[in-house]
Parts: structure tokens; sequence; C-alpha cells
């Protein structure tokens, strides 16, 4: 029998509802497969993110610690009596005495430089006008200039030392080439610079002259004529009329970085005055007094320190300086010390100029000092 077009007709109705039924089911299930996408994209792109977040503190992580074991924590002072000059038979073997000192320091990494007086003269500055060098006086004076004039990058030295009767002869003596004396092209992460007097605009940062082609714009308002180490911005502009900087500590180069970034220089009134002014929070918890009257240093250890100061007699010895300070009760030298060494036992000759003794104690000590602090930093 055959279908009536009524049945036919209702058979295709229901045939197209079903049909239209079906498309809206598939039209819900892309738009929760869209939906699910959506959500997996990001899912995706949290995760990415989180990710590079990840990667950035670890790489900071790792900076930090590679800064903490590049760096040196530690100082080293050295002291002497400003009247190892007057062993000098001449105004310009005076002054080339002095330039050997600052070699030897610089060699060494000696952080502090101390001058201090043996024979009354008082003085705590080298401001001022003097006789410049002679064969005699003012040699504390005299050598804490030259020193400091020595430890200054060349580039800034016209700015902080205008000519002087004590730096008349400093064009015969050797330059130190420490590593913050930079030449002009030399790419580095931090540098020694003077701040100019430049105008800019209020808590704009002020302009320094670092010794390079262009100027360094700082991230601080600082006075005219001042002295700052400047740590240089990553990836410079070439194209910028001015470097970027930040101005860091003078310690930061030493302590972050490990580079050698120079000495200090000092001035004491007398031996006792090298201790009690302490630029150094705790002062100095190591300190080490050389005589040929003190233990072989060969056969002692150095124990762990923070601040070690190594402290050098004059003509007559550390005796000679010890009488001669009136805040001290003992005549006995080597009681002031933690440690008193003979840092060249079995010498040939009777006596140790304070120059040589100086290059000879801290050339024995430099390796006992990194002997100690790598086994610390195994443990």
């Amino acid at each position: 029998m055959s279908e009536s077009p009524t049945a036919k007709k209702q058979k295709l109705f229901s045939a197209a509802a079903e049909e239209k039924v079906n498309w809206k089911k598939l039209k819900a299930e892309n738009k929760e497969q869209k939906k699910k996408w959506k959500e997996a994209k990001l899912i995706s792109q949290l995760e990415k993110a989180n990710k590079a977040k990840e990667e950035e503190e670890k790489e900071q992580q790792q900076l930090k610690e590679e800064q903490k074991t590049n760096g040196r924590l530690y100082t080293v002072s050295i002291a002497l009596p400003g009247s190892v000059l007057d062993n000098a038979q001449s105004p310009e073997l005076r002054t080339y005495l002095a330039g050997q000192i600052a070699r030897a320091c610089t060699v060494f990494c000696v952080d502090e430089v101390v001058i201090f007086d043996e024979q009354g003269e008082d003085t705590g500055t080298v401001e001022g006008e003097f006789k410049g060098v002679g064969k005699k006086g003012k040699a504390c004076v005299q050598l804490a200039r030259i020193l400091q004039y020595l430890e200054c990058p060349q580039y800034l030295r016209k700015v902080f030392f205008p000519k002087h009767p004590d730096l008349q002869f400093a064009g015969l003596l050797n330059p130190l080439d420490s590593p913050h004396h930079m030449r002009i092209d030399d790419e580095a992460e931090f540098r020694e610079g003077v701040v100019v007097d430049r105008p800019s605009k209020a808590a704009a940062g002020s302009f320094v002259n670092c010794g390079m082609r262009k100027e360094v714009k700082i991230d601080k308002q600082l006075q005219p004529g001042l002295r700052v180490t400047v740590r240089m911005i990553k990836n410079q502009n070439t194209e910028s009329k001015v470097y970027k900087g930040v101005v860091v500590a003078p310690h930061v180069p030493r302590t972050e970085a490990g580079q050698y970034w120079g000495y200090s220089v000092r001035l004491a009134s007398c031996l006792s005055a090298v201790m009690t002014e302490c630029p150094f929070k705790d002062g100095y918890d190591l300190t080490i007094g050389t005589s040929e009257k003190g233990s072989n240093a060969d056969l002692t250890p150095l124990p762990q320190f923070r601040h070690m100061l190594v402290v050098f007699g004059g003509l007559q010895g550390l005796e000679a300086s010890v009488e001669a300070d009136s805040n001290l009760e003992v005549t006995d030298p080597s009681v002031l010390f933690d440690q008193y060494l003979n840092t060249c036992p079995g010498q040939g000759s009777r006596t140790i100029r304070t120059e040589e003794a100086i290059l000879i104690s801290l050339s024995l000590l430099r390796q006992k000092i990194a002997t100690g602090f790598c086994d610390q930093a195994k443990q």
C-alpha cells in the first residue's frame, strides 16, 4: 500500500525537524569546543608567563650568586709612618719612594693606606699649602698627597689636583695602571667620574665626566665637583647624546664584581689613632705588626677576618713608633697586635727598608689570605 501525501509530508517535516535539532546541537558543540580552546590557550599563555617569570627569577638568582661568589668581602689595610720619606737623599728620590709604595699597594690590592705620624707633627689633612717635597719635614702630608694623586684616574687629576709643590716630580713616577684607570674607549661595568657643573632639570639627575667621549647622566642630583663611582647601564644607545649610569657606593666594584678599585688614604696623628679611628664599623678584626723580632710568618696561619690591618715601622722599627705615642703605656709593640710576625726570617741584610718590607710581607700574606678564603668558600 502506498503512503498518503499527508504521511509523506509529516515524514519530511519530521526529518527536517530532526535535522534542525542536530544543527543546533552541532552549533552548541562548536561553541563549547571554542570555549575549551580559549581556556586551553589562556592556560598555555599563563604557563608560558609563569615559565618566563621563573626563568627571570632564576637568572636574577644566578646573577646574585655570581656577584656573591665573584665579590670580595674582606679588606686589606696597611699602616706606615710618613717618616719613611726621610730616608731618601733628594726630593726626586723622596717622590720616587712614594711611588714605590703606591705600586706595591696596587699590585697586592690594598684597600686602605694609613699614614701615621711618629714625629709629633700632628698633621691630619692634606689640604693647604706646604713647602713642597724637600729633604725633610711634612713627610706625612707629602706621602699622602702623592699616594692620592697616583690612585686618582688620569682624566680626573686636573680636577682634583691643581699644580702643587708636593707633586713637582710626580711625572717621574710609574703609573699604577689600576683597573679603574680606564682608557677613553674601554667598555666596563663601572667607572670613576666627577660631577660636572652642567644645568639639568630638577630631580632629573646630574651629568658626570667619566673620561669617555660623552658625559654620563646619572640617576641622582649631586653637587658639582664630587667624585663618584658609576655603574654603566648595559646596551647603551650609541646615537644618544649622553650615556646613562647609576651612582653606587665605592666598595660595590669590590664587593659585587671582585674588582680591585684602588685604595683610600687616611692620615693618623699617632700609632694608636690608626686603630681608634678605623673607618669600619666594627674596627679591624685582625691586626698584624711586622718586625724582625716577631714570630716566623712562614709557620703562622692567618685566622678568618673581615678587615685586616698590617702595620710597618719606620727607620727605627715599631719600637720607635710606640715610644713616640703618648697615648700608649706599653713599651713592647707585640702586645698591641693580634699577630707579631717576622715576614722575612733569615734576612741577609741588617735592615729591610719599609718599601721593601711592604712588598715582602704582602707577597707572603697574599697566599695565606687566598687559601683561607678559598677554604671558607668550599665550606
